[in-house]
């Protein structure tokens, strides 16, 4: 007589489940978590400049000229996008309507970008128009010069007239020149002048730093500024909700020696969309200006 086999042994129970351990966050989206930005034309620029006041030349007299721009921290790389937000809400009136998603699925959808980068800026001035609906400038020949003085004069005549551009960035977001490994955007919205004589009729004086003097919108300054002996860049990034003051020479070196993608991250597998020449034809020397669109140009 057959004695029938036991049936097997149950299996063992499935090993407990690991500790699933969350994203380690980006150190520039842990500082800016639970922190709001100054508002302000002039507020936190005030702050900034007092902070920085031993590194104005004694002699000249100091003009700041600012629009307020709202921050945002970028998710992954986003820094041109983030930048082109910022500047949609510069415009008169704002475009507050206009938010992230739809400048990332614009720029996906006419292939300016794979991931959120943006490497070519003509394809950035390209979609400004189409999503702040204004006209956009390609600056090219750098940002010295007589461009230095085009630059000057688009930021200070308020309104809606800010640049674009992009800069390689070091660890404290400063401009730095690193090939372009590091090509960063950012946004600006701010001048500040160190001149011999201030036009008294456009501006009146900061009631806390006696030193410097805030243009007023009563009109343009007949004095073009032209002549400026220093001149520095008030401008933000997507990886801080501060404001950045940055030496216009500075930022005019670090963006006309953009040439490459940073070989880790062009050898990472991931793919990006490089304008027809690379990094240099697409950046190197080159400023996104935005204006309000007028008649003319529709």
């Amino acid at each position: 007589m057959e004695v029938p086999m036991p049936p097997p042994p149950p299996p063992p129970p499935p090993p407990p489940p690991k500790d699933v351990q969350p994203t380690k966050k980006k150190l520039y989206l842990a500082i800016a978590e639970g922190r709001k930005p100054v508002e302000g034309d002039h507020t936190e620029a005030r702050l900034l400049l007092s902070q920085r006041e031993s590194s104005f030349r004694k002699g000249l007299q100091w003009v700041l000229f600012n629009k307020y721009v709202p921050s945002l921290i970028q998710d992954g790389p986003q820094c041109g996008l983030v930048a082109l937000w910022m500047a949609a809400h510069l415009r008169r009136p704002a475009l507050s309507s206009v938010d992230m998603e739809t400048i990332v699925e614009t720029a996906l959808k006419r292939g300016y970008t794979a991931q959120g980068e943006m490497f070519s800026a003509r394809d950035m001035a390209l979609l400004a128009e189409e999503v702040c609906s204004c006209k956009a400038d390609l600056l090219t020949g750098g940002m010295s010069g007589d461009n230095a003085s085009t630059v000057i004069a688009h930021i200070r005549k308020g309104k809606f007239l800010d640049l674009v551009y992009r800069y390689d960035e070091d660890f404290n977001h400063e401009p730095c020149q690193n090939g372009g490994h590091k090509a960063h955007w950012a946004v600006a919205s701010g001048v500040l002048l160190g001149v011999d004589r201030v036009c008294k009729d456009h501006t009146q004086p900061d009631p806390t730093l006696p030193w410097l003097h805030l243009a007023t919108n009563s009109g343009s300054p007949p004095h073009p500024y032209t002549g400026a002996r220093e001149v520095y860049i008030l401008a933000k990034q997507g990886k801080s909700l501060r404001y950045q003051l940055w030496h216009l020479d500075t930022v005019a070196q670090s963006n006309r020696q953009l040439k490459e993608m940073d070989p880790k991250r062009s050898s990472d597998g991931t793919r990006y969309v490089l304008p027809e020449g690379g990094v240099e034809a697409g950046l190197a020397g080159q400023v996104v200006l935005l204006h309000t669109k007028t008649r003319a140009d529709t």
